[in-house]
């Protein structure tokens, strides 16, 4: 199995019919210069009754394809490229996005000689699935020369992976997976129509007038003379990587301890199994009792913000909430102990906070390098089991499982995903040193949280 390669067919670009704008880029846009890709994707059987394959294949590409051209109508900032603009007199250096010159999206044809179970059955993740995704290993300030989106379609021997990698200058999670689920629904009523104009009907029109503080006029001048300032490119080191299934009943469990061992209602069933895997995964790596850990979320900003910012908006609006303490007092008080702080970090996470970031960013702007910002006693929990992820389908009915890139991965990052079932459930895709994921694997607090869940059954 080692041996076998994803082989790319073809590709071509993808442009909507019309993009011709410019979009400023905000300080949470501008801070993600030198993280990855966003890189996430699901993975579909082929439908069980295929009389000609090829067919089947050739008709769905096209109509991803035409559908995707639909979509970036309404998406159109990731049909084009980054521009950087520096002037000496008055100085000034400026990032923002072009939509004029460009040649659109990315779209890769490949395949690869392996079968669904190929890619689920292991425990871990196979070190292949990184090649379902193109701008492997690129930061997003390569998208002045590269894609800021592109999509590889990878036809396994049953089944198909669409892949999407999307430049998070461009967006973060929510607006990722506004776009995916908009392009599913195009695709939808595309195949259900021979209507193909540009006025199909979605259900989340994107929002692209973007966020600026109000002392803020774009675009945002930054200190830098050349990226090589604020670029900063690292290897992963060697990980393993792990999906840990959690049903909405183990869930539940965790969250009525939190509760009870706190006195109180209202940490969440999310902030649980946070503090959960906070405590878990600090176990496994065993390391003295005063050294200090901390545990971040990826927090959404846009209802936190007044007046609210709507959900359609099209960019980023992330924060990262965290608590620390030491490793003693951690392990040495309960899941309730640690998911109350939790809730604090993100209780207090508000219009107030978020602004005062900003003002000192405005003083002070920086680009976040991931290799830099975390160290080996930390977790960050991004992404959301509140996207729909299976909600996306494209004529072969919902998704078997999800999966990411290369991308934004590190010891001691944790994904979070909704379970393939639904109702509550949630799918940890855990990122740790061969070391501390077998010490994991052997612990028995967090192993007995853990349901058994086959995707190859549904």
């Amino acid at each position: 199995m080692s041996s076998l390669a994803v082989r790319r067919i073809s590709e071509c670009f993808v442009k909507p019919q019309f993009s011709n704008q410019i979009c400023n880029l905000t300080p949470w846009d501008i801070v993600m210069l030198s993280t990855n890709y966003i890189q996430k994707g699901l993975l579909f059987k082929k439908p069980a009754t295929l009389i000609d394959e090829h067919h089947f294949i050739q008709n769905l590409l096209e109509k991803l394809k035409h559908s995707l051209s639909l979509t970036l109508f309404h998406f159109y900032p990731l049909s084009g490229r980054l521009v950087t603009h520096k002037t000496q007199n008055p100085p000034s250096y400026t990032v923002s996005i072009d939509c004029n010159n460009s040649d659109g999206a990315r779209f890769i044809h490949a395949t690869l000689d392996m079968t669904i179970a190929d890619i689920l059955s292991p425990f871990d993740v196979p070190p292949i699935v990184q090649s379902f995704f193109d701008h492997h290993k690129a930061v997003n300030h390569d998208g002045h020369t590269v894609p800021l989106l592109s999509i590889q379609v990878t036809e396994l021997v049953d089944g198909v992976f669409i892949g999407c990698s999307m430049n998070h200058s461009v967006g973060d999670g929510t607006s990722y997976w506004n776009f995916f689920n908009t392009w599913s629904q195009i695709f939808q009523a595309q195949s259900q129509s021979e209507n193909h104009e540009y006025d199909v009907p979605i259900s989340r029109q994107p929002i692209h007038n973007r966020w600026f503080p109000h002392n803020c006029s774009p675009p945002i001048s930054l200190p830098f003379k050349h990226h090589d300032e604020f670029i900063w490119r690292s290897e992963t080191p060697l990980l393993r990587e792990r999906f840990f299934h959690f049903s909405a009943e183990s869930i539940a469990k965790l969250k009525a301890k939190a509760n009870s061992e706190s006195n109180t209602t209202k940490i969440s069933a999310f902030q649980s199994l946070s503090a959960l895997v906070w405590r878990s995964i600090t176990r496994a790596r065993s390391p003295p009792s005063d050294q200090k850990t901390t545990c971040r979320l990826a927090a959404n900003n846009r209802s936190r913000m007044k007046p609210p910012v709507a959900e359609e908006y099209f960019g980023n609006c992330v924060h990262a909430v965290s608590a620390e303490t030491t490793t003693g007092e951690l392990l040495e008080n309960g899941i309730g102990w640690a998911a109350w702080k939790l809730h604090v970090a993100v209780t207090d996470l508000n219009d107030r906070v978020v602004l005062e970031f900003l003002e000192g960013w405005l003083d002070s702007p920086f680009i976040i390098q991931m290799g830099r910002y975390f160290d080996p006693y930390s977790l960050l929990i991004g992404s959301s089991p509140r996207f729909n992820m299976y909600g996306c389908e494209f004529g072969m009915g919902k998704a078997v499982a999800s999966r990411s890139g290369y991308a934004n991965k590190f010891d001691g990052k944790v994904s979070s995903y909704p379970g393939r079932e639904g109702g509550g459930s949630i799918d940890l895709e855990v990122c740790l040193s061969p070391q501390t994921m077998s010490a994991l694997e052997s612990d028995q607090e967090f192993m007995n949280a853990v349901t058994e869940f086959d995707p190859l059954l549904f």
